[in-house]
């Protein structure tokens, strides 16, 4: 995978994100809003659900995912973010992206969200 993909991707308005069912083990997607850093392999995505979040739940049983952006395919490792620096980084991207702010608000879903990072092999 090749950064310079990744960034023709980033402006695609979803990317579909296929997690392991921890009880079914069968593949699970949905269709998720997500950003990426410039020249970077780890996309970010917000979850509204937080870790009630089946597809959190899921990378908490098993990290390992499939990420398809248009018709290109990635496998990754999901974790949810814990460094606060990061986790201020995913906000800000994920704002910047589909709100076309800089600033996060305080309060609401941008704020309440819990940040994830799918880290994707090359």
């Amino acid at each position: 995978m090749g950064v310079t993909e990744i960034d023709s991707l980033a402006g695609e308005q979803y990317c579909y994100l296929t997690t392991t069912g921890r009880k079914t083990g069968r593949a699970h997607t949905i269709e998720i809003w997500f950003a990426t850093q410039p020249d970077g392999a780890t996309l970010y995505m917000l979850a509204g659900g937080r870790e009630q979040a089946d597809w959190v739940k899921n990378i908490g049983a098993d990290p390992a995912v499939r990420v398809r952006i248009k018709s290109r395919e990635f496998h990754g490792l999901g974790r949810v973010v814990t460094d606060p620096a990061e986790a201020q980084l995913a906000r800000s991207l994920v704002v910047k992206k589909y709100y076309g702010r800089d600033r996060v608000h305080t309060t609401g879903w941008e704020a309440e969200s819990l940040p994830v990072a799918i880290d994707l092999k090359s």
